[in-house]
């Protein structure tokens, strides 16, 4: 059960995300973007960062890399991929998942932690939660704001493709629980067969009690056990 970790220039969780892999037992390897094949491997990570410096716009380069073609065909065969914050810009760039993420409306790089809730345990990333979980998860970006056009968010809602939205976690903070001015308060979704999960939180940075909070843990557990249904 080897788990691509896929590094493009200007990557920096994917240390992080492979130390969560491993966290629960998965078999992680890193993987330099200009790789062309991912042959033995069951599932993908793409971590957050900057690749190739969110030039033009963020992840608007890395589709091109080489290994893409591979992560590409790996989704239409039916493997598990996540995309975390950076790997989810990436995702829509390329087209594996529907929509974009544009500047927060606050227009500045943020850097908190936020609330989460579950909308669906019934993907190979959700199942260790439950419908309607409320989680503590950080975020790091300065474009996540999740936009599609009507239609297409439509269609989202419909066939429950919005896997986590953010969620005020006390009263207290209901007023701005939305940190980047997502549509929906969509935090993460994933395509129609419901193999690829883009969302921009990072639960790599939330495995261990030392961090603050486990409460990420789940996805990768969820991952876990999803590959053992089918190894």
């Amino acid at each position: 059960m080897k788990v691509a970790v896929i590094q493009f220039p200007g990557s920096n969780c994917d240390q992080d995300a492979a130390w969560a892999l491993k966290w629960v037992g998965l078999e992680a390897e890193l993987i330099w973007h200009t790789a062309t094949h991912l042959e033995g491997f069951a599932a993908v990570v793409l971590p957050g960062g900057f690749s190739y410096g969110d030039y033009l716009r963020a992840g608007a380069l890395a589709k091109f890399s080489p290994v893409m073609a591979e992560v590409r065909r790996l989704a239409e065969r039916g493997n598990p991929v996540i995309g975390i914050c950076n790997g989810f810009q990436v995702l829509t760039e390329a087209g594996l998942l529907p929509g974009a993420l544009l500047a927060n409306t606050n227009l500045h790089f943020t850097c908190k932690e936020v609330g989460l809730r579950v909308e669906r345990n019934d993907t190979p990333f959700t199942q260790a939660y439950r419908p309607g979980e409320l989680l503590r998860l950080p975020i790091a970006h300065g474009e996540g704001r999740y936009y599609a056009d009507p239609e297409v968010l439509e269609g989202l809602e419909e066939r429950r493709q919005v896997v986590f939205r953010y969620a005020a976690l006390t009263p207290a903070a209901s007023a701005d629980y939305n940190p980047n001015g997502s549509l929906n308060d969509i935090a993460g979704i994933v395509n129609a067969r419901g193999n690829v999960l883009g969302l921009m939180p990072h639960p790599e940075r939330a495995v261990e009690a030392a961090l603050g909070t486990t409460d990420g843990l789940g996805v990768f557990e969820s991952l876990k056990a999803a590959l053992e249904v089918v190894a």
